[in-house]
């Protein structure tokens, strides 16, 4: 466990229903006079909705804005060069995002190339970045990344189908805004899949090797927060209790992962999302239970609390019976709601394993695992993704 750190989170970090419409004002203290909001289309036609609800509060404050509306899943380098085009065009002098992860990791790389350099696939790694990005503000509307309060941006590189990371703190947003309300009418099946990232993103850094005492709080109360909520908010997504315990989970497990980092799960997730361009939180769902079976040995007592947070009774039991609870824990949250066990649900090859496997140990989410694997061994993880029924 590391005890000299440095732990990186915004400066503001606005929580609660209603807080949306405090943007302007933080536009203007940010120094943003003419924004570059960048979403995706269905969100920017939403009646009364996130996008709309920013607008109204730039107008009010009278900032200028423009808007770019192609965000896609698993953003491209298409996505933020395009981005990068249409903040140049209007002489914007700043970002703000509204989206889930996509949107985020869109406006950050976007910054990134305005500031740092037309190629972000060469800043690929951890702290590679010489220059701030413009103002970034950050609206999130899904229980799910952490990517509106992280150093993290992650994007495809479509030529080559393998997804990058590029990991600094200049990449951490201004300002972040979570507000419950704005996910109310989240699908169930985009509840599920970025409830159980934040579920993966509070797991992975409290068996990581550079956590501490500050992560260890946060990622135990958001493993709670989601055995209480996750399946509730799938369930009737119209329960504000569920949705704000469930964005109380994201940010902490955003803030934790933010300084602790995470493992082979996501270095794994990357591969499949970027081969297969599937959804980010399936991936790392389907892959946990697998994955962190692997990891046991490497430290069973911390295992065994994760039992414990997620509500199993260990009474009686060795430490290694407790920790396999978990897994089986783990599990179970998976199937009650709705994540496939196998990554042939998301069109997975094993002619692809390799490949991936190679690519995966080179993530910068792999040097935090706590167990270290051969490719031979992440070749076999990916074959029990595989053949899980």
């Amino acid at each position: 466990m590391n005890k000299n750190f440095d732990f990186i989170m915004p400066s503001v970090n606005f929580f609660g229903a209603g807080v949306i419409e405090k943007i302007g004002k933080r536009a203007q203290m940010v120094n943003i006079h003419n924004a570059l909001i960048i979403t995706d289309s269905f969100l920017e036609k939403m009646p009364d909705g996130p996008v709309e609800q920013t607008i109204n509060s730039l107008k009010q404050a009278n900032i200028n804005f423009s808007i770019y509306n192609e965000v896609e899943p698993n953003p491209k380098v298409r996505n933020i060069e395009a981005a990068k085009k249409v903040y140049l065009e209007n002489d914007c002098d700043g970002i703000i995002t509204v989206g889930g992860g996509s949107a985020h990791d869109t406006g950050k790389g976007t910054g990134i190339i305005l500031t740092n350099g037309d190629d972000i696939t060469k800043l690929a790694g951890i702290e590679t970045l010489d220059n701030a990005l413009p103002p970034l503000i950050a609206v999130n509307t899904t229980a799910g990344t952490g990517s509106e309060l992280t150093r993290h941006c992650v994007i495809t590189n479509e030529k080559t189908k393998l997804k990058f990371v590029v990991v600094s703190w200049r990449n951490v947003p201004l300002v972040s805004f979570n507000d419950p309300e704005l996910m109310l009418n989240v699908p169930a099946k985009l509840t599920a899949s970025t409830g159980l990232d934040t579920f993966v993103q509070a797991i992975e850094p409290y068996v990581s090797v550079n956590r501490n005492d500050i992560t260890d709080g946060q990622c135990l109360q958001a493993i709670k927060l989601v055995e209480e909520s996750l399946r509730e908010a799938v369930a009737n997504g119209h329960n504000l209790e569920a949705r704000t315990k469930m964005v109380e989970a994201e940010m902490l497990g955003g803030m934790a992962f933010n300084n602790a980092d995470l493992g082979y799960v996501h270095a794994m997730a990357h591969q499949l999302g970027g081969q297969y361009d599937a959804p980010h939180g399936v991936c790392c769902a389907i892959l946990l239970p697998i994955v962190e079976r692997f990891n046991i040995i490497a430290s069973p007592e911390r295992f065994a609390d994760l039992a414990v947070a997620m509500g199993e009774n260990i009474d009686g039991l060795s430490i290694r019976e407790a920790a396999d609870k978990a897994i089986d824990a783990m599990q179970q949250l998976n199937d009650d709601i709705g994540i496939p066990r196998s990554i042939k649900a998301i069109g997975a090859k094993p002619e692809d394993f390799e490949l991936m496997a190679e690519n995966a140990l080179k993530d910068g989410n792999a040097f935090s695992n706590p167990r270290k694997a051969t490719k031979a061994e992440i070749v076999e993880l990916y074959q029990q993704a595989y053949d899980a029924e």
